[in-house]
């Protein structure tokens, strides 16, 4: 396929681009500069040595690179309100690499090893926690179900960035995953992930005022999508969603955060050709805004 001749997802795919990143231009501060492209690992604290070097050798780093770690006791501390303790288990061994990326790049997620929460649920978890423009791969030596990587992620990006999450959104961004990944097991992955995605675009919605008015929307949207909620999951979902309300986030924002360009490259062009004459583009726009803001700065 001529790279020249883009047919027509392709070209909406680069005025998508344009117009996110014409946004990201001028509505995010430049204060992010200073980090982006700074990668920063997380490694599960009961790793053995040769599950460490192999974990760093799948990531493509080396022990150069900047290292925390994080314990099964850290595990339950952000786990525990919402997984049992026999789910959670003894040994930490989730680990993650997170890289921070140009301003309005969006989240990546990518897995290996991690068979209960997907790569979007963890996508939304870390919008929610205040993560945005990072590149995230989360891995384990062993099946596992990657409840704990969260923590990690969240670790690792507040040492790449400089910054301190609030304990009440690692708290909360936590609960949002174990919730949608229990939804999952019943209605599947990809249904329970767009439940959770329609429910926090509605969170700016002035009218949500009480448990009943959360039970309406979760309703509503349930049966757009043609889900059955059982009591206990719509209750669930009242508690986690009031809890969401009354973080101070801006839920325009973190929506913005999920559509992410990436993400959708591979599976809408045809070619690694193709991909790569996109990016060569991005790239390009990402360059003239640099220089843009440069000459305002």
């Amino acid at each position: 396929m001529d790279p020249l001749r883009i047919n027509g997802k392709t070209l909406w795919l680069v005025m998508a681009a344009v117009f996110l990143l014409c946004t990201a231009a001028f509505s995010y501060s430049v204060s992010a500069d200073a980090v982006m492209g700074e990668t920063v690992v997380t490694l599960g604290e009961d790793l053995t040595v040769a599950q460490k070097e192999k974990i760093l050798e799948e990531m493509g780093v080396d022990e150069n690179v900047e290292i925390v770690y994080v314990s099964n006791k850290e595990e339950h501390q952000y786990l525990g309100q919402y997984v049992d303790a026999k789910t959670i288990g003894s040994r930490a061994l989730s680990s993650a690499k997170i890289t921070i990326l140009e301003e309005g790049a969006g989240i990546t997620v990518k897995t290996n090893n991690i068979s209960w929460v997907t790569e979007e649920m963890y996508a939304n978890s870390l919008a929610t926690a205040g993560i945005k423009d990072a590149e995230v791969y989360v891995t384990a030596p062993i099946s596992v179900s990657g409840t704990a990587a969260l923590t990690g992620i969240i670790k690792a990006f507040e040492a790449a960035a400089d910054i301190e999450i609030d304990e009440e959104q690692k708290q909360v961004a936590n609960e949002e995953m174990v919730r949608t990944a229990e939804l999952a097991e019943k209605v599947g992955a990809d249904q329970a992930a767009e439940l959770m995605r329609r429910l926090k675009e509605q969170l700016g919605n002035a009218n949500l005022q009480n448990d009943d008015d959360y039970r309406r929307l979760i309703e509503q949207i349930a049966a757009e999508l043609g889900i059955q909620l059982s009591e206990e999951d719509i209750n669930a979902l009242v508690h986690l969603l009031k809890r969401l309300k009354s973080l101070n986030i801006d839920w325009d924002q973190v929506t913005s955060q999920l559509k992410n360009i990436r993400d959708n490259l591979n599976e809408i062009l045809d070619s690694e050709k193709t991909r790569s004459f996109i990016r060569q583009v991005l790239d390009a726009i990402i360059a003239f805004f640099d220089w843009l803001k440069s000459l305002f700065s």
